[in-house]
């Protein structure tokens, strides 16, 4: 009986206990995750691998074959320029110069017999024509001693030919033992020995390579492989550091030299060899050595850092409902356009942080770059961030097949004309600043004709420079913009900020919109609502045309005078500017987000839960 009691306890305790924890309120407290504003340095780099060699190496053969006598040099000596690194078996070589001082003799000798013979063929001919003279030998005769001597005088041009021939051959016979004693060619350390004693050298067909001379190993250069993506912001003189797993503590330091046009090709990927000089006056550097290379491309010191993490967080209206917030009006505005308007705040323009959004925000379905103002390919539910529907663009393949030739080919070409007017980087441009989306349209920034000529083509050769590194333009550093957000209270404000060199992590602050300059200028407009204006004065679509219209008429309600959102400026620490230690926004959590039991929802006792966010009982 007491054990039954004891049980029936025991239930009903479990029982009450799970009934309060069921019925129990619970109300969701948002987390507010954020990055701080810093002050410091920011360097973009493009990064690469390379070798180490020497900057002069000359590698040292034979031109004779023979038996290696001697060896005076082995790994790491260092030589002077002259000096007998090598000997070969002059034996026989000494045998083929005696032989050719022989046949020189003989060659000699001949001449020295056939100037008898002319002289006496002379001597036979003068009496000849004396007696013929005298009529006392017949013109027979006298043409037959005229012939023995023009004979003899051709046969004496035939030997002093044979004396000069043994002379070249005496001479290549002794530059051939010459030969057999190897000599360096430059000052410089032996880097590699490729031959021993006794060994055969044979150079039949071409000069074997028996020693590797560096010229000077204080003074090294590194052969770096940059990708074509990187190979048009390397310029020369750019600043190079670079370490080698010899010493991974230390960096060393080095200059872009030039930048070989050959283009090497491993796998389909595509590399420019890029000559870096580095010195090495301590002698660490090796040849041979792998490189981890960083090429300074743009540097700027004791400036204002944004997290990029801080421009690509993307308020959704789950967030703004978490804090209890309603949605800004522009925010509202870019929902209208379709799935394709984000809530985005990436950075504009090449900023190259387009990373996964880390407070949500959605992807886009039509096009619109994240972070962006919801770019794409076409007017409000077109090609792009209008979030055309599958039946619609079905309805416009078929109208395309049913035009004829001359009516589809001016039919792209006007949609090529609006993309350059109101689309743009579809779904690979990044957005404006505050990315709140947009109906359809393009991110406003189309790309520039690089290759249009203006005037005259002078050909490279004639320019006035001794290499293609010297005609090679500055690099400039495009600035973009973007949007930050920043917690007053309980509620989320904005702030459009315009940015410069990034390194990936954090980018330059160049001014705040609406506020004043990092650099003291005076503060702009709202970039948005300019490039709005500017757009519309290009566009000729009148459905664009409306769309634009209408996102300008909400911005400009929404943006106050000066640009800037009035709670934003409340909180920064000085009027519109960015101070170190300023609080950005990078993630607000919600109910939803942790799958924490919402307000109301009941979960065991028993069970643990692991809410995203705090609770507040």
């Amino acid at each position: 009986m007491r054990r039954a009691i004891l049980a029936i306890l025991i239930l009903g305790g479990a029982i009450t206990a799970y009934g309060y924890y069921s019925v129990r309120t619970v109300e969701f407290v948002p987390e507010v995750s954020t990055v701080t504003v810093t002050e410091g340095d920011i360097v973009d780099t493009v990064g690469a691998t390379g070798a180490l060699e020497a900057v002069t190496t000359v590698q040292v053969g034979s031109q004779v074959s023979g038996i290696i006598q001697e060896l005076h040099v082995d790994f790491n000596s260092i030589v002077r320029e002259g000096d007998v690194i090598m000997r070969l078996d002059p034996s026989l070589f000494e045998t083929q110069l005696e032989q050719a001082r022989a046949n020189l003799l003989r060659s000699e000798a001949e001449v020295e017999r056939l100037s008898v013979a002319v002289d006496d063929a002379a001597t036979q001919l003068r009496r000849s024509r004396e007696l013929a003279a005298d009529d006392l030998i017949s013109e027979t005769e006298l043409e037959a001693a005229e012939v023995t001597l023009r004979s003899a005088q051709a046969q004496i041009k035939s030997a002093e030919a044979q004396v000069r021939q043994s002379q070249a051959s005496l001479s290549m016979n002794e530059v051939n033992l010459e030969h057999t004693v190897i000599r360096a060619p430059i000052d410089g350390i032996v880097t590699s020995r490729l031959v021993d004693v006794g060994q055969t050298v044979a150079a039949s067909f071409q000069a074997p390579e028996l020693f590797v001379i560096a010229a000077d190993l204080t003074k090294m250069r590194v052969i770096a492989n940059i990708d074509e993506s990187d190979v048009g912001r390397i310029r020369p003189d750019q600043r190079v550091t670079f370490t080698v797993d010899a010493f991974p503590a230390e960096q060393f330091e080095g200059a872009v030299s030039q930048i070989r046009l050959e283009p090497i090709v491993t796998q389909n990927v595509v590399t420019y060899a890029t000559v870096i000089d580095a010195p090495n006056p301590e002698l660490k550097l090796k040849p041979g050595m792998t490189a981890t290379v960083t090429v300074e491309v743009a540097r700027r010191e004791n400036v204002t850092r944004i997290p990029n993490s801080a421009l690509r967080f993307r308020p959704t209206p789950a967030m703004f409902a978490a804090l209890g917030q309603p949605v800004p009006p522009e925010l509202q505005v870019g929902r209208r356009g379709g799935p394709g308007g984000g809530f985005g705040a990436g950075p504009s323009g090449p900023a190259r942080t387009a990373d996964p959004p880390s407070g949500g925000g959605g992807e886009r379905a039509g096009g619109g770059a994240p972070g962006g103002d919801g770019p794409g390919f076409g007017p409000p539910g077109g090609f792009g961030g209008g979030g055309a529907d599958p039946e619609r663009r079905q309805r416009m393949m078929e109208r395309i097949q049913q035009m004829s030739p001359e009516e589809r080919q001016e039919f792209f070409a006007r949609m090529r004309e609006r993309r350059g007017a109101g689309g743009g980087g579809g779904a690979r441009g990044p957005g404006r600043p505050g990315g709140f989306g947009g109906p359809g349209r393009g991110d406003g920034a189309p790309r520039r004709r690089a290759n249009v000529q203006e005037g005259s083509n002078v050909p490279a050769v004639e320019r006035g420079a001794s290499t293609i590194d010297a005609l090679f333009a500055p690099i400039e550093v495009e600035e973009t913009t973007g949007r930050v957000w920043v917690l007053n209270g309980d509620r989320l404000s904005s702030l459009g900020v315009r940015l410069g060199v990034t390194d990936g992590t954090a980018s330059e602050l160049l001014l705040v919109v609406g506020g004043s300059a990092a650099s003291g200028s005076p503060p702009p407009g709202n970039p948005e609502v300019e490039s709005l204006r500017e757009r519309l004065a290009t566009v000729t679509n009148a459905a664009a045309r409306a769309a634009l219209e209408q996102r300008l008429s909400a911005l400009e309600a929404a943006t106050p005078a000066g640009g800037v959102d009035p709670a934003a400026g409340r909180a920064l620490a000085a009027a519109g500017t960015l101070d170190a230690g300023l609080q950005l926004v990078t993630n607000v959590s919600t109910p939803d987000a942790g799958g924490g039991p919402a307000v109301g929802n009941s979960g065991s006792p028993l069970i643990p839960q692991f809410p995203f966010g705090r609770r507040r009982r």
